[in-house]
């Protein structure tokens, strides 16, 4: 079946994945009947994010910027025997952003869980940054987020119910973002977003919440931020030991688990909150990245 501009797959009964050991202590059928939007499904925490909702019963909005991607998540969401809906979206266009609304809410006719996963950023000296990289990473991660929950939170509070969740990462507090200046801002406002948003919300039974994973490795975070400063994941790894950082990388299933709890009956009185999930990673120290002196 499809839609106007959205595809939706659904049914085989095997799947070619299974979830973790974290995501498998939750009950199976913990959000049957329930509706997920994901966004930066294709690859990564979003496509495991995605992946752990249908496991434990729900139907999928999959939204991100590649559709090939999205249609290979589909399809093992169809295998785990749950409906998804394919929305290719820039989170940056307004427009955009109405029509991935309006697919959800046309297609399953409630959305009850929003998991803003989609952003980015570069590395570099906070000197090398332009002017349109700023306000691009800016855009995607601050003004992109705010696109999603503006669109999507009236429709929840309309409805009584709903769990936001906005993923951001360790770099978005006090100690600074020496490695993102230019995402640690942005992601720094949707922490502050996020605390604002939440006592009018959670009047109309919508928890908002943020969730800033620690170090673990991604097929993204490797080509687009590691390799560009010659690390690998076996040398990353080396130099968080080396500075005591953390003793070993997360994995996308201990962050998609957090992700679950935010949206679950337990987490219905936890709002305007920002969980850490980082393995102590942000009460050590951060390897530099950067050549002595660079700035």
């Amino acid at each position: 079946m499809s839609a106007t501009s959205g595809t939706e797959r659904g049914g085989a009964p095997a799947s070619s994945w299974s979830p973790g050991a974290a995501v498998s202590i939750y009950a199976p059928d913990l959000f049957r009947g329930r509706v997920a939007v994901v966004t930066g499904a294709g690859t990564g925490l979003g496509r495991e994010v995605a992946l752990s909702f249908a496991h434990l019963g729900a139907d999928l909005v999959v939204a991100g910027r590649t559709q090939s991607r999205l249609e290979g998540v589909a399809d093992l969401v169809g295998e785990i025997g749950r409906r998804c809906v394919v929305v290719p979206t820039n989170i940056r266009d307004p427009a955009g952003v109405d029509n991935l609304r309006d697919e959800a809410y046309g297609q399953f006719g409630r959305v009850d869980f929003l998991v803003n996963n989609a952003g980015g950023q570069f590395l570099s000296p906070p000197s090398k940054i332009t002017d349109n990289g700023w306000r691009s990473v800016v855009d995607l991660n601050l003004n992109g987020t705010w696109n999603m929950v503006s669109r999507f939170m009236g429709p929840m509070a309309e409805a009584g119910s709903g769990s936001i969740v906005n993923v951001i990462h360790i770099y978005s507090f006090e100690r600074g973002a020496p490695m993102f200046v230019h995402s640690g801002a942005a992601r720094a406002g949707v922490v502050n977003m996020t605390k604002t948003l939440a006592p009018y919300l959670i009047d109309h039974g919508v928890t908002i919440n943020a969730l800033a994973p620690g170090f673990f490795i991604t097929p993204g975070m490797l080509e687009s931020e590691l390799e560009p400063v010659g690390r690998d994941e076996e040398r990353f790894v080396d130099e968080l030991r080396e500075h005591g950082t953390s003793s070993r990388l997360g994995t996308v299933d201990e962050m998609a688990a957090a992700v679950v709890y935010l949206c679950s009956p337990a987490a219905t009185y936890v709002s305007g909150t920002t969980m850490v999930v980082d393995g102590a990673a942000s009460q050590s120290n951060w390897p530099p990245l950067f050549a002595d002196g660079e700035f």
